[in-house]
């Protein structure tokens, strides 16, 4: 009987897609690996402009994707591994990602002091 040897150093990566649905890596062996996007809830909760920028971790052992601090391995994908971030972990990020608290003033008043100051700046120029 025969077997084949595991190779344990996982193919690089070639091309990465992220889709509204799902993560889909091409591997320079010309596989590709389609997962959910909900096994990685940052990738789930970013803009798909956060989503598009990713670069090769190493020679493509992994993905990186700076804006959402996420990172995922080529090993990890193989084996069916979805994130493994914490739920404390993923609630603090996601209230880190909520918007500053705009002014309370009514947005009448805060036209009205905009107004006064283009006005301002024309009548000295």
């Amino acid at each position: 009987m025969t077997s084949s040897a595991i190779d344990e150093a996982p193919i690089p990566v070639q091309d990465v897609r992220v889709t509204s649905k799902a993560l889909e890596v091409v591997l320079r062996d010309g596989r590709t690996l389609s997962v959910p996007l909900e096994w990685y809830p940052r990738l789930a909760h970013g803009t798909p402009r956060e989503r598009q920028k990713w670069r090769l971790i190493g020679d493509g052992i992994g993905i990186h994707w700076p804006e959402l601090d996420e990172d995922i391995s080529i090993s990890g994908l193989l084996a069916g591994l979805p994130s493994g971030e914490s739920a404390k972990s993923l609630k603090q990020w996601l209230a880190s990602r909520r918007p500053p608290h705009k002014a309370l003033q009514p947005p009448s008043r805060a036209k009205r002091k905009a107004r006064s100051k283009s006005r301002s700046h024309a009548a000295r120029g």
